[in-house]
């Protein structure tokens, strides 16, 4: 589209707005880059970089540097705010949020060039974040699961048992055993779940036994080649590393390859400890299985307990579902009310049932 001869000051007052995002932007990615290395320290530098020739974009049509700038916007500056605070993955996470809504489709002085940076930052910022999400995606899974299973099981457990008009101590003496109990069978169960796993996979880790073998072979080399190939290797390549191992065996260099033969085609996760798996899943469902607990424990007694009770985990719930959709990229508001609902649910149903079987007498 043509660009028109004069600009007008509504034009100018936009531009300046975009020098101020651009600059804000750019601040945002240099000081993620400044606390990574290699290859990402490198991506997040060219990101920076290319804020900086938007910004000089627009520098140019003002004339240089105005007088007075507008303030970036509320989202820029928790972003730039976010940066030196949190970790890459949430950044990056809002980041690509941002940049999946550019301006610039429909602002007539953006270059074409700039248009399609916009495009492919949002591809290369959701990269990032993908990378982040990958590593993270265990134990987010693990924490969010846990705190979680913590918060909705003992508010259920609370407001059903007062639900049935027992004392607030029967409530309270209730509430810190479901803690603990819940806290200890997910600490058994992480426990015995990953020691499980540590064995299965140690019962199918492949190992060097076919490279020791290697120089008492009488037969051609394509017989090792059929190890490789049984773990992942086309066939090509599972020739010539046999023919390497098999050759360097005979020369009496036992070692030839980059490792043994275990090493090829492994692609196993890498599981943690099984003692710091029970006792991480034991911390996470009791720092959620507190919160519901918190009233009865400052020595709050029937409704006021109860509703303090649902605003408590309410704020929570809200909490981890609004951070599950930061981080999934998805609309925070709507994860939030999402968890709220499931958690509320449950607790409804319970404080129900109180209702129906209540023992007021007691």
């Amino acid at each position: 589209m043509q660009a028109p001869a004069e600009p007008t000051a509504a034009d100018r007052k936009r531009w300046a707005r975009y020098l101020v995002e651009e600059r804000s932007e750019g601040a945002v990615y240099r000081r993620l880059a400044a606390r990574r290395d290699g290859e990402e320290r490198e991506i997040l530098t060219a990101l920076a970089d290319a804020e900086r020739r938007h910004e000089q974009h627009w520098l140019d049509l003002l004339g240089g540097e105005p007088a007075r700038l507008p303030s970036a916007g509320i989202r820029s500056r928790m972003l730039a705010w976010m940066a030196g605070r949190f970790g890459l993955i949430f950044v990056l996470a809002l980041a690509q949020s941002a940049e999946a809504r550019s301006p610039y489709d429909a602002e007539q002085y953006a270059t074409p060039a700039m248009r399609a940076d916009e495009k492919v930052h949002h591809e290369v910022v959701r990269g990032l974040a993908a990378r982040g999400r990958r590593r993270l995606s265990g134990s987010f899974r693990a924490a969010v699961f846990g705190a979680n299973d913590g918060l909705v099981s003992n508010l259920a457990l609370v407001l059903g048992i007062g639900a049935t008009g027992v004392s607030s101590s029967f409530v309270l003496f209730s509430g810190i055993a479901g803690l603990l109990a819940g806290a200890l069978s997910m600490g058994a169960g992480e426990f015995v779940s990953v020691r499980s796993q540590r064995e299965l996979l140690a019962a199918t880790e492949a190992n060097d036994h076919a490279d020791a073998a290697a120089a008492d072979l009488d037969i051609d080399e394509n017989e090792l080649a059929l190890v490789y190939r049984a773990r992942g290797m086309d066939q090509d390549e599972a020739l010539k590393r046999a023919r390497r191992i098999v050759s360097a065996a005979r020369e009496g260099v036992r070692r030839a390859a980059t490792g043994p033969v275990g090493a090829v085609g492994t692609d196993h996760e890498i599981v943690g400890s099984d003692w710091t798996a029970a006792l991480s899943s034991f911390l996470l469902f009791a720092s959620g299985a507190i919160v519901p607990v918190l009233p009865w424990i400052f020595g709050l007694s029937g409704t006021t307990a109860i509703v303090t009770a649902l605003i408590l985990v309410g704020v929570a719930l809200l909490s981890t579902g609004a951070m599950v959709g930061i981080l999934s990229g998805g609309p925070p508001l709507r994860r939030a009310l999402r968890q709220l609902a499931i958690g509320f649910g449950a607790a409804a149903i319970t404080y129900g049932l109180g209702l129906v079987f209540g023992v007021g007498a007691v």
